[in-house]
């Protein structure tokens, strides 16, 4: 079960004239966020400001809200002096339980009644192993062009990404008041 997603994209980055800190930094961190949930934001709160006269905000801080408790939030800076990316997906442990019920015919005679065994076994937590985000995406990349598969960040990921970054731009104008997520 998901509880939260906390992201931090901060750094001294270029100014941009045609897209403020959320076109240009959010857009990657919500295409991660996409991925990694697998639901779908319904409403996003956005605020931030611009440091210089007339141009795009630079500073933003971003809250998706989803129909589960569960929440996201983006920290997206041009004016911090360190870069620091950072993804932190909140969860309760992955734990396998083995419990179940089987049933069991041991002759002609049971086959009339049913036997129901119970496991009452042991929960563990599996160690997961990591691995380097930018070679699986490049491996990935390189299976779709040579096997001619469809990317698992298609087109209709890049759709879901535009329309929280549409309803954030809303939010900003609205400083911060929650907005829908048109579908």
């Amino acid at each position: 079960r998901l509880l939260y997603y906390d992201s931090v994209r901060i750094n001294l980055g270029l100014f941009q004239h045609d897209v403020n800190v959320l076109w240009d930094l959010a857009v990657h961190d919500l295409a991660i966020m996409d991925f990694a949930l697998g639901q779908e934001p319904v409403a996003v709160s956005a605020t931030g400001i611009a440091h210089l006269a007339g141009q795009h905000e630079d500073v933003a801080f971003l809250t998706c809200f989803f129909e589960s408790n569960l929440i996201a939030h983006f920290h997206l800076n041009w004016l911090s002096p360190l870069k620091v990316r950072r993804t932190i997906i909140g969860s309760e442990k992955l734990k396998i339980y083995d419990r179940g019920a089987s049933v069991n015919e041991q002759s002609l005679e049971s086959m009339r009644r049913t036997l129901i065994d119970y496991r009452m076994g042991d929960m563990w937590a599996p160690h997961l192993g990591q691995g380097e985000a930018l070679r699986a995406e490049s491996t990935h990349f390189i299976e779709c062009i040579t096997q001619k598969k469809t990317p698992i960040t298609d087109g209709q990921a890049g759709l879901r990404v535009v329309r929280i970054l549409e309803a954030a731009n809303e939010s900003l104008k609205l400083r911060g008041a929650p907005v829908d997520i048109k579908t």
